[in-house]
């Protein structure tokens, strides 16, 4: 019972923050189209690489389309840097994960996440183009995900892609990470794991190997890095989780292998591994100045008993079931 109630308690913290990133991203849906995304970012040099890494940083893509729309970028013209930076930011953040984010972590790790996103991606977008550009491939490949096709009316489109297919797509990761964050602070006393994860360059390489090979979604991980701080771990250990995590998949990996080469590919392993690392150092150097902001484990629990959270929860927890029944993944 203990860890249901811990469980509730996350979710019903996320559930507010998350059905209004499902909204954004709705809206962003009507605006944003892949279609605009490749007609814009198509092209080479600096600004195209600083553009994608921009735009990938919001964008309401679901994870099963972030590969296929950036191989198209690929083909519609852009070069391999600013496809990597694309690839690198997108699946770090979106509008969703970045609401989640604010309402359990607060809004300079909100803040945090995004920039470093958007850094990453342009990072990696400059080294691509410096060492691995020419071994780059054309490819000709568009996306076969239904989200990149024309809809007769956006606004439905728009409600059902925030509302039906992002909570299909996030939905089981999401409550995965729920139940592990609500596990830990139910059967976990608070701070065990502080002697090997409270602090320094190992712990944040610790995190950030653990999330290199398992992929989870942006705002799934929230939640479970979350559970890390519960167990002791470091905010910086804790953002080099939530940077790794959510950019690096196998699948993710041998698309570029493939599409642009095995330079880019390691190139954007490597970017992620030591972005991941520096940022999460660079967060434990500034927490003490900023630690007044971050709120704390504690004062989570008088939130989330509130009625409005009760109800969010409530209806997020439908949201998915609905989706997982009814809806399609675009």
């Amino acid at each position: 019972m203990e860890v249901l109630k811990e469980c509730w308690q996350v979710l019903g913290l996320m559930a507010p923050y998350l059905l209004f990133g499902f909204l954004v991203a709705g809206i962003l849906a009507i605006w944003v189209s892949p279609e605009w995304v490749e007609r814009h970012l198509g092209g080479r040099g600096l600004w195209s690489i600083l553009k994608a890494s921009a735009f990938g940083v919001p964008l309401p893509l679901c994870s099963c389309s972030v590969i296929p729309v950036s191989v198209s970028l690929k083909s519609h013209g852009a070069s391999s840097a600013a496809t990597t930076a694309f690839l690198i930011s997108t699946p770090q953040t979106g509008v969703d994960s970045i609401a989640v984010t604010y309402a359990l972590m607060g809004g300079v790790v909100a803040l945090f996440r995004p920039l470093a996103a958007l850094i990453t991606g342009v990072v990696g977008g400059l080294l691509v183009s410096l060492f691995a550009e020419k071994n780059g491939q054309k490819t000709e490949t568009s996306s076969t995900c239904s989200h990149c096709a024309p809809k007769q009316n956006r606004y439905l489109h728009g409600l059902y892609h925030g509302f039906v297919a992002l909570p299909k797509d996030i939905g089981l990761a999401l409550l995965f990470g729920v139940v592990i964050a609500g596990a830990a602070t139910a059967w976990i006393p608070q701070g065990s794991f502080a002697p090997y994860l409270g602090g320094g360059a190992l712990s944040v390489l610790l995190l950030m190997a653990a999330g290199v090979p398992v992929y989870v979604c942006a705002t799934a991980s929230v939640p479970i890095a979350l559970g890390f701080i519960h167990l002791g771990a470091s905010p910086g250990a804790a953002i080099a989780f939530l940077i790794a995590g959510p950019a690096t998949n196998a699948a993710t990996f041998t698309t570029i292998w493939k599409a642009l080469g095995w330079k880019t590919a390691i190139t954007y392993l490597l970017t992620i591994a030591v972005s991941a690392f520096s940022c999460g150092m660079l967060f434990d150097k500034l927490f003490p100045s900023i630690q007044w902001a971050m709120p704390a484990l504690a004062d989570h629990e008088a939130m989330g008993q509130a009625w409005f959270y009760q109800v969010a929860a409530i209806v997020v927890l439908c949201l998915i079931g609905v989706s997982a029944l009814f809806g399609k993944r675009e």
